[in-house]
């Protein structure tokens, strides 16, 4: 699931990203990571039910985004964040900057302009340097088959090897 825009603080943030609010920017970060929070008792529900969860995004985008308008570090950005579940797998859809604009839909968000995204990329690949986490880096220009087949066979991968593993809390 991505950013869930059913909730109240879903509805702020939505009203941000299609530029109806402005919202000072450790407010935006913080409202993310509130959002992430509020998903928190239904996906250990889940996780313990051995339900495989898929995200689109998480605290790693967010951190990623807010780190890259430039007044921020990496550290602050990652607090809120802090003992959220952590993910088995962390999968970066790499495409260039270039290929992504050509993609549908591109520029209608803030946050969607080349330059930021380049920005964003660096923090990413800083956020990618921690050991402590599963990062793969899959390559997104493939044709939609082709990606489809590799995500699933890592995805199936992982599941085999943490099915009896504890959950984990991110960046504790």
């Amino acid at each position: 699931f991505p950013t869930d825009r059913t909730t109240e603080i879903g509805q702020l943030i939505s009203s941000y990203l299609v530029r109806e609010k402005n919202l000072e920017d450790h407010t935006v970060h913080l409202l993310f990571s509130a959002n992430r929070w509020e998903h928190v008792p239904m996906m250990k529900e889940k996780l313990h039910q051995g339900i495989t969860i898929v995200v689109d995004r998480y605290a790693f985008s967010g951190v990623a985004f807010t780190s890259a308008k430039g007044n921020f570090c990496l550290d602050w950005c990652k607090q809120p964040d802090v003992g959220l579940p952590k993910p088995d797998l962390i999968l970066f859809l790499q495409l260039s900057p270039e290929e992504a604009a050509e993609r549908g839909n591109f520029g209608h968000e803030r946050y969607e302009t080349s330059s930021f995204q380049e920005k964003v990329l660096q923090s990413f690949y800083c956020l990618m340097e921690d050991k402590t986490l599963n990062w793969k880096t899959v390559d997104a220009s493939k044709s939609i088959e082709d990606l489809h087949r590799e995500i699933k066979s890592i995805a199936e991968e992982t599941m085999q090897e943490v099915q009896n593993k504890p959950l984990g809390e991110l960046w504790k």
